[in-house]
């Protein structure tokens, strides 16, 4: 399956991880990375990507994060597509960013959007074109754990 995690999952390691919620969906996300790594799953990166991460005030978490950049099978630029379906969220109520990662992901083929961000998981529940889900509920989805 072909993945898109925002950037407040790759993000989600470097949070506090005394708390249980963070620290979980750290360990969802970092074996979804595995899974990458391992080829099980493709990544798809964006521009998006590279510019939110850009702004990091976090120099070793930028380069940690870009340097994912370079194991994505797939990156997709702000083109008239991208930009016509964030448009679209945007009119939605869904706030610009994170409009134009899930227009990124569904332009550029993703199977599943991973997110930590419960209000953009709340806003994209409604998408028929890609699949929303925080990380654990990723792994769950991409494992068939429930489908028994």
């Amino acid at each position: 399956m072909r993945l898109y995690l925002d950037l407040c999952c790759f993000n989600r390691p470097y949070d506090d991880q005394s708390h249980v919620r963070i620290r979980l969906e750290t360990e969802a996300k970092l074996s979804l990375q595995e899974q990458i790594r391992a080829g099980v799953h493709e990544l798809l990166w964006s521009s998006i990507l590279d510019f939110e991460n850009s702004k990091n005030p976090f120099v070793e978490h930028l380069h940690a994060i870009a340097q994912w950049s370079v194991l994505a099978s797939n990156h997709v630029k702000i083109d008239p597509d991208v930009l016509s379906y964030a448009e679209t969220l945007t009119a939605r109520g869904v706030h610009a960013f994170d409009a134009l990662h899930l227009a990124c992901a569904v332009v550029g083929k993703a199977d599943v959007f991973i997110t930590t961000d419960d209000r953009l998981l709340r806003q994209a529940s409604h998408l028929s074109e890609i699949k929303v889900f925080l990380p654990a509920e990723a792994l769950a989805f991409l494992g068939d754990w429930y489908e028994q």
